[in-house]
């Protein structure tokens, strides 16, 4: 009963995940953003909730020990998801389409937009691997605010960014208008909508995210399966790479919206390493053990040489992405073998 339960909550999840993504598109076409704050901010924030809603319920329900292990796992699986086989699953999707004559092989992407995605979030990120391994309360206090306070600049800079070309083409009709977007007529999916259909999808998200979290508990123990090592490697596939693969694969497939692909990933990068490790900060001890603390290794090693990469060549290639996987099977093999 607990498996289907916990077939149902990711269900659930999705849906809602679907629903928040779809509306915060649409916002984002309303207010005329650029393609850089459309994909990594407003597709970023859809695509990275439900795994900061999961370690919130997680730690505030899901019990003292259990839901704070099952949260801080959460917390830390999903950079090191977004990081690996999320990069695995885009540079797949373009070499695909690109053999099958949908696409150029090439990933044409503003440079700009994932080197300050990439740049931000290993600053970030390495300063809350720190306060993991330090332990103290007050550093803990003061660097979730800082987190924050830097998103709002790093948002800041996205917004203040050229608007460039328009991103709806990229976008699936907003559902709860069902108009197909080339005979949507003026005022057929209204800003207003749009932000009820993302309020729907939240709540949706919320709910899912409660089942979640209490069938990981009872299967973990069932199992004899340590709380962190699921939620590393369960919760972040489920609940962020279909979101990621759906927009990625939209938009990888146009060729010309590689902008929005990448940096629906790099942008929820920069989120996970924001809002989720400040609920982490601010409600656990932040105590990073040896399985959280290289999969969060992992995860910045990735990152970084994402971001040498664009550096050098100021360009990424999908078999530089699909190296990315390799690092992801890597920490697996490790989790499986650690444990027999």
């Amino acid at each position: 009963m607990d498996w289907v339960l916990l077939v149902v909550a990711l269900g659930v999840i999705l849906g809602g995940a679907e629903l928040f993504t779809n509306g915060v598109e649409w916002i984002g076409e309303g207010y005329g953003l650029s393609e850089g704050a459309v994909g990594s901010v407003l597709a970023a924030v859809g695509t990275a909730l439900p795994e900061t809603i999961l370690p919130l319920i997680a730690i505030v329900f899901g019990g003292a020990a259990s839901g704070k292990e099952i949260g801080v796992g959460a917390i830390i699986g999903a950079p090191f998801m977004l990081s690996t086989l999320a990069m695995f699953v885009l540079g797949a999707t373009v070499i695909g389409y690109a053999r099958g004559g949908l696409r150029q092989r090439a990933i044409r992407t503003d440079a700009a937009v994932p080197k300050l995605d990439l740049s931000v979030f290993l600053v970030l990120y390495a300063l809350s691997i720190v306060a993991g391994l330090i332990h103290v309360k007050a550093v803990n206090v003061v660097l979730a605010v800082c987190l924050m306070v830097a998103y709002g600049f790093y948002v800041r800079r996205h917004f203040a960014g050229p608007v460039g070309e328009s991103s709806s083409d990229g976008l699936k009709p907003l559902h709860l208008a069902r108009a197909p977007r080339p005979r949507r007529r003026e005022g057929d999916a209204p800003t207003w909508l749009a932000v009820v259909q993302t309020l729907i999808g939240l709540g949706v998200i919320i709910l899912g995210a409660r089942i979640f979290v209490s069938s990981v508990t009872t299967i973990a123990g069932n199992l004899h399966v340590s709380e962190l090592a699921f939620a590393l490697l369960v919760a972040p596939v489920a609940t962020e790479l279909p979101e990621t693969f759906n927009a990625g694969v939209i938009w990888a497939r146009r060729g010309n919206k590689d902008t929005l692909a990448v940096g629906n990933i790099t942008g929820a990068l920069v989120f996970q390493s924001v809002f989720p490790v400040a609920i982490g900060l601010l409600l656990t001890p932040w105590h990073l053990t040896q399985d959280a603390l290289i999969a969060a290794l992992v995860a910045y090693a990735a990152a970084a040489f994402l971001l040498v990469q664009l550096l050098v060549r100021n360009r990424l290639t999908a078999p530089l992405l699909l190296l990315q996987g390799v690092l992801y099977g890597g920490y697996v093999a490790y989790v499986i073998l650690a444990r027999l």
